[in-house]
C-alpha cells in the first residue's frame, strides 16, 4: 500500500504524482435503497473520492427534502467509504449531471445497471455527456443480483402502502420512511 501511495504521490520515480481519481455519482435517493448501496460499494472501490450526488430539480415533488437525503447517504455510505478508503462527499446539485462532475474535478461518472432497460437507456445518456463532457468518462456497474429489481419508487410505494421494506433499504432508511408515512395518516 505505501508503494502505491508513494507512487500516486510522484515520489522517487522521477515522474509526476497521479491525479486522484474522483467519481460522481448521481441520482434522486429518494429513499436510499440497498441498490444505491450495491452502486456504493462498488464505486469506492475504484476511486480515491466519491462524490455522491443529489439532483435536485424545481418541478418534481420528493418524498425527503435535499437534507433528508443527504443526511441518509452521509449515514449509510460513510462506513462502506471509510473501508474501501475512500474519501466521501455528499452534494446537491441543479443542472447537468456532467456539469456538477466538472465543478468537483470528476473525471469517472458512475452509473448502475439493473437491466437491459437501464443499459440502453444509460448508453444514450452516456453518449450525450461524453459530447458535452469529454473529460468525464461514463463507468458502468452492474447491479448485484439481490439488488435488481430494487428502485426507489417501488420502495416509496410499498412503505407507502405500509409494506414492509427492510429487505430493500438499511435499516436507518426504513425507520425513516415509516417515520415519514406515519405522519402522513
Amino acid at each position: 500500500m505505501a508503494g502505491w501511495a508513494a507512487l500516486r504521490a510522484g515520489k522517487g520515480q522521477g515522474r509526476p504524482p497521479i491525479m486522484p481519481r474522483i467519481a460522481l455519482y448521481a441520482g434522486s435517493f429518494d429513499p436510499v435503497t440497498n441498490g444505491h448501496i450495491d452502486v456504493v460499494r462498488h464505486a469506492a472501490k475504484l476511486a480515491d473520492k466519491l462524490v455522491i450526488a443529489i439532483g435536485v430539480h424545481p418541478g418534481k415533488a420528493p418524498l425527503f427534502t435535499p437534507d433528508e437525503r443527504l443526511a441518509m447517504l452521509e449515514e449509510t455510505c460513510a462506513p462502506i467509504a471509510r473501508e474501501a478508503k475512500c474519501e466521501l462527499s455528499c452534494i446537491t446539485f441543479s443542472d447537468l449531471v456532467v456539469a456538477a462532475a466538472q465543478r468537483v474535478g470528476a473525471t469517472l461518472l458512475i452509473r448502475g445497471l439493473r437491466d437491459a432497460t437501464d443499459f440502453d437507456y444509460e448508453m444514450q445518456m452516456a453518449g450525450m455527456n461524453e459530447t458535452m463532457a469529454p473529460g468525464v468518462q461514463s463507468v458502468f456497474l452492474p447491479a448485484s443480483p439481490a439488488a435488481r429489481p430494487i428502485t426507489a419508487t417501488l420502495v416509496r410505494q410499498i412503505a407507502g402502502m405500509g409494506g414492509d421494506v427492510s429487505a430493500f433499504v438499511p435499516a436507518s432508511v426504513a425507520v425513516r420512511l415509516k417515520k415519514k408515512f406515519s405522519a402522513k395518516l
